[in-house]
């Protein structure tokens, strides 16, 4: 069981994957809300059957994959169905959580979750590190990264998520990654690892 769980979060196209990359260089042990996200509704999961019953065959693939852009679609502007499917998978993505991180080898582990704050994951971690860049920051990369996404559609999605301001006032830690520097961003990660495996020992 880790001593000390890192929660590291910020906002769409604000590095969170490079920087998450550089902690697990380090052999640092890294769940990923997102991907534990997937797992939940992998084809034959009862969270997929119970989508599929609500919603409908259309938003299972022919591959059995869950159709994920017509599935948010259906919950983006629907608050119904938005309750609904985080009712059904907040709890399950939770318990893996929980079973990861109490698994995890290293002194501490970070626990990447781009919504953090926003799905009260907060308990689950002991400290907050956020990942910061501005607004226009977040679109310009995010239209670079995903040519097939629109700046009215990034824009939504930067609207659904918590604001700069509140995921400030939540960190513990900042890592600053407006301006692509990757040799200050490399600094900054050595100085957080060497403080988060200090307070891992005295813990």
């Amino acid at each position: 069981m880790s001593k000390l769980i890192i929660g590291l979060t910020g906002g769409i196209g604000s590095g969170k994957t490079t920087i998450t990359n550089m902690f697990a260089a380090k052999h640092v042990d890294v769940i990923d809300a997102d991907i534990i996200a997937r797992e939940v509704v992998a084809p034959n999961t009862k969270a997929l059957l119970a989508i599929k019953q609500y919603f409908g065959d259309s938003v299972i693939l022919r591959d059995g994959q869950l159709n994920r852009p017509l599935l948010r679609n259906k919950v983006f502007s629907n608050d119904e169905n938005k309750y609904w499917l985080n009712n059904l998978l907040h709890p399950l993505i939770r318990e893996q959580i929980i079973a990861r991180t109490h698994s995890a080898k290293s002194p501490y582990c970070l626990l990447v979750a781009p919504l953090l704050i926003e799905n009260d994951l907060l308990n689950l971690v002991d400290r907050i590190l956020v990942i910061d860049v501005s607004e226009q920051t977040q679109l310009t990369r995010t239209l670079n990264r995903d040519s097939t996404s629109s700046t009215k559609e990034i824009l939504a999605i930067i609207a659904s998520q918590t604001s700069r301001d509140n995921r400030l006032k939540a960190a513990h830690d900042v890592i600053d990654n407006d301006v692509p520097n990757l040799k200050k961003v490399e600094e900054k990660v050595n100085t957080l690892h060497m403080k988060y495996f200090s307070l891992a020992n005295e813990a």
